[in-house]
């Protein structure tokens, strides 16, 4: 009865681990079979074609007219009279509104007193140096003719200079009197403000009564502005990495958000020379160029403040070599296996040039197999980006997905193509 126990548990134990060895072997099996099958990346391609691509830089602003000029008063005072409103459209010489003007006319009577008494003081000087004039040339008369000595002579010519002075001292003061009416005539002049140009009141600061204060000393209040709103432009922000690629007369597309997608045609006529810095020595640190758009097309009326952004067209290639701009990555050189044509020698003289360097890459598709091609690219637009070298056209570049561009492709892959059009996506040239 021993031995038959014996003889069942052995049967067991055997039955135990062949089963394990048999699992175990299976699963060798298994992952050489895994490890033989190649994976196959989805991607999804579309044909190297010529198309005219246009560079463009982006920019957010707002809107200001051209021309507005901002009122201050030039002299301190109250107002009396302002017959103009905002929103009221003006002409050149319109008046826009008067100062009390009391105490400068005030001013110009005291200076014209003073000027009449300066004239009165000249007569005086006047006839009193015509007299002494004569008295004189009477004694140089007689001391020629020895009738006067030299003490009499020195006398005369003595009282002579005297009143000579004191009559150019006279006619200073009517210049000085004349100077002192005409600067008080100026200064009530001031106390009515009429409008510099043709234009619409944008800002009315002031109501009628307050007392504002003139610019002499100060920078004065600011009263009003004046502005052309049939010329308005778009002064926008640009950032200093694109500043550079920006020059005079670049069309630019501007959209107002007020009026949605509607674009506003105009051109860029001044570009500044001075940085303006955000959040100096801190990481949101920004540096942007002023930059101002001249708009042509006014079919809406855009109102001075409105914010907007525009897209400035740099540079236009027309029929050039492009791909997906998604279709462009770097990665390290990779140098595909030598063919029959290109000795080993060769392909390794090319590992040697630049090999650790990232290049510009896209994948082409040929035969399923993913192919890396290093191009060469230029300008871009929103969707597409110049291929200067590397591609001739008519290929099949990868253009997606994303992680299969960047990571996963590598030359000589299988790849599947799932086109949403079933492969045949043929995008037209512009």
């Amino acid at each position: 009865m021993t031995e038959i126990n014996v003889k069942k548990k052995s049967r067991k134990k055997l039955y135990i681990f062949g089963g394990i060895g048999l699992l175990l072997l299976a699963l060798v099996i298994l992952v050489i079979v895994k490890g033989n099958k190649e994976e196959i990346i989805s991607v999804q391609t579309e044909k190297v074609i010529k198309r005219d691509i246009t560079q463009t830089v982006s920019a957010i602003g707002s809107i200001d007219p051209v021309f507005k000029v901002v009122i201050t008063p030039e002299v301190t005072g109250e107002i009396v009279s302002l017959p103009v409103k905002e929103g009221d459209v003006i002409k050149k010489g319109t008046v826009l509104l008067r100062i009390k003007a009391d105490t400068y006319l005030a001013a110009k009577e005291r200076a014209e007193a003073n000027l009449q008494s300066a004239k009165a003081t000249l007569s005086a000087r006047k006839a009193e140096l015509d007299k002494i004039t004569s008295d004189y040339n009477r004694a140089k008369e007689l001391y020629a003719k020895k009738l006067s000595s030299d003490a009499e002579l020195e006398a005369v010519k003595s009282q002579y200079l005297s009143t000579s002075s004191l009559y150019n001292g006279a006619e200073a003061n009517v210049a000085q009197s004349q100077a002192a009416v005409r600067e008080a005539l100026e200064q009530l002049n001031k106390t009515t403000i009429v409008s510099p140009m043709d234009g619409t009141v944008t800002q009315l600061n002031v109501e009628l009564g307050e007392r504002v204060l003139g610019s002499g000393f100060s920078q004065g209040t600011n009263i009003m502005t004046i502005a052309d709103l049939s010329n308005m432009q778009a002064i926008v922000d640009v950032d200093e990495n694109d500043i550079t690629l920006i020059t005079y007369g670049d069309t630019a597309r501007v959209k107002v958000d007020a009026f949605g997608e509607s674009e506003f045609l105009g051109v860029v006529y001044e570009i500044g020379n001075s940085a303006k810095q955000s959040g100096f020595g801190t990481q949101d640190q920004v540096i942007n160029f002023e930059v101002k758009i001249k708009i042509f097309s006014q079919e809406k009326k855009i109102r001075p403040g409105m914010s907007c952004n525009a897209n400035i067209e740099t540079e236009t290639r027309f029929q050039v070599v492009s791909v997906p701009i998604p279709s462009v990555t770097a990665r390290i050189e990779q140098i595909p296996e030598p063919e029959e044509e290109e000795s080993n020698l060769q392909v390794s003289e090319k590992k040697n040039g630049n090999g650790d360097a990232p290049q510009e890459i896209v994948f082409i598709v040929t035969d399923g197999k993913a192919k890396s091609v290093s191009v060469k690219t230029g300008i871009s637009d929103d969707n597409f980006i110049e291929i200067i070298s590397g591609l001739s056209g008519d290929e099949e570049v990868v253009s997606g997905s994303y992680r299969a561009i960047s990571r996963e492709l590598e030359n000589g892959k299988l790849v599947k193509v799932e086109n949403k059009d079933g492969g045949k996506k043929k995008p037209a040239a512009n």
